[in-house]
């Protein structure tokens, strides 16, 4: 009797089921079954004697280099999240929502190194190459020594990049639409996806060029296919914004040669993507200083210091369960915050509706972020607006002591270059000195600044308190 040739692989986790069921057991996504011909998959070592190895050489952990060889890829921004430019024979993997200007980065950015003498192949596996050839004329590149190419099947892609000489640069948009002849299935599912990487990737290794994939990002931000691929390349980026702003985010989630808390800000015109060398300035350019419940934080992003405003509002409830809203912070976060200041500080915001926002769609992860924004509760439950001029951090813990956080001395620098005059900080710091026209305040904890904002607040007459 012959066996079943067809498999039924998820395409949300990859894993294989022997019959099709609504439900993956494995990750519990409904509808994501898709069946799959087994008939090219290797088999088993029963049916095959596998060749005898070879051995190979084995190398000392020093080198003659202490970083790996890198090429700028002339976007400064693309540069610092990559760790210092692309790696030679490395592969990066790119998501971001539709539309969002991954496809536009990508075009500037290899037109950046082919005007500085690099060979540079775009694959567009999505648009045609009069569209691309559109995209380029409108954002002034149509010069630039770009080799195009509009292809999906990958060895037609290999024979090409395999002509000549090894291209320093190759851009494949999307890895979603590749497919290859030793796969029986349809482009897009997890074997093809799976394979068709694996062959650039051993391409890149070989051939020393620098090989970047295009990925579709699921509704729920994570890049579409298997996870598997996201382990096989070297550095996995996201490409963040928000439709309601101009600027956008190029953000490392996975990076072997370099670090993975860097950011790239860019501004989206009508000429394309531009670099933004002081997000601070751009995050803080809308501010309104006098309002009640904003606080100017302080923050790192890898190594980059960003100033940004965040915004509270905490208004009387009037349903059972009071509302928490939260935009560009962690909620969790937000819960303990509040439990501290009705522990410690006597405020009572348990039958108070709260909302919590970030301004600008900037995402902060950074405990320092704790003082700010208990600045900016307190700040719009006593209707007292903040000094508009003073900047915060620092981590606050369950007592309600304010503790110390790093780089001190960088965020200090960077308040004072914006035009800041006080910084509201931990009380133990960690040695940063007061920048140029800027004095720093020392808090221990959190009921010291909480009675300063009070006795700060307006009195107003006739008014219920």
């Amino acid at each position: 009797m012959a066996r079943n040739s067809t498999k039924f692989v998820c395409q949300n986790c990859g894993a294989q089921h022997v019959r099709w069921s609504g439900r993956c057991d494995n990750c519990g996504e409904w509808n994501t079954l898709v069946e799959e011909d087994a008939a090219s998959a290797p088999v088993s070592g029963s049916q095959r004697k596998a060749r005898p190895g070879r051995p190979v050489a084995l190398s000392a952990l020093s080198g003659e280099e202490d970083q790996p060889p890198r090429v700028s890829s002339q976007v400064l921004e693309l540069d610092r999240v990559c760790g210092g430019g692309l790696v030679r024979g490395s592969a990066l993997l790119v998501g971001g929502d539709p539309g969002i200007g991954k496809s536009t980065l990508l075009l500037q950015a290899a037109a950046g190194l082919a005007n500085a003498g690099r060979k540079v192949v775009y694959v567009s596996g999505e648009e045609a190459i009069d569209q691309v050839r559109l995209r380029a004329t409108r954002l002034g590149l149509a010069r630039s020594n770009v080799g195009l190419a509009a292809e999906t099947n990958v060895e037609n892609i290999l024979a090409t990049l395999e002509t000549g000489t090894p291209a320093d640069l190759v851009v494949i948009d999307s890895i979603q639409t590749l497919w290859t002849d030793s796969i029986e299935s349809a482009p897009g599912t997890v074997s093809q996806v799976r394979a068709s990487a694996q062959m650039l990737i051993r391409h890149a290794k070989r051939s020393g060029s620098a090989v970047v994939l295009v990925g579709h990002v699921t509704k729920d931000g994570q890049i579409a296919g298997p996870r598997v691929v996201e382990h096989m390349v070297d550095a996995v980026l996201y490409f963040e914004g928000d439709g309601a702003h101009q600027f956008r985010l190029l953000r490392a989630v996975k990076n072997r040669f370099g670090p993975t808390d860097e950011i790239g800000v860019f501004e989206m015109s009508d000429m394309g993507l531009r670099e933004v060398p002081n997000p601070s300035a751009l995050f803080l350019g809308e501010r309104d200083a006098w309002a009640p419940g904003a606080a100017v934080f302080a923050g790192m992003e890898g190594t980059r210091p960003i100033l940004v405003e965040i915004q509270a509002l905490v208004a009387p409830s009037t349903l059972a369960t009071p509302r928490r809203a939260v935009v560009g912070w962690d909620s969790n976060r937000l819960s303990m915050i509040l439990a501290v200041l009705d522990a410690h500080c006597g405020l009572k915001l348990g039958a108070q509706d709260v909302y919590l926002n970030v301004a600008g769609g900037l995402r902060i992860v950074e405990p320092a972020a704790d003082l700010a924004v208990a600045a900016a509760l307190v700040s719009s439950m006593a209707r007292s607006a903040l000094q508009p001029d003073a900047v915060y951090f620092g981590e606050i813990s369950l007592s309600g002591a304010i503790r110390p956080v790093g780089h001190e001395a960088t965020r200090l620098k960077e308040a004072a270059k914006l035009g800041f005059t006080q910084a509201i900080a931990p009380g133990a710091g960690t040695g940063g000195q007061d920048g140029e026209g800027l004095r720093t305040r020392r808090v221990d904890s959190l009921s010291t600044l909480v009675a300063a904002i009070a006795a700060n607040a307006p009195k107003r007459e006739g008014e219920d308190t």
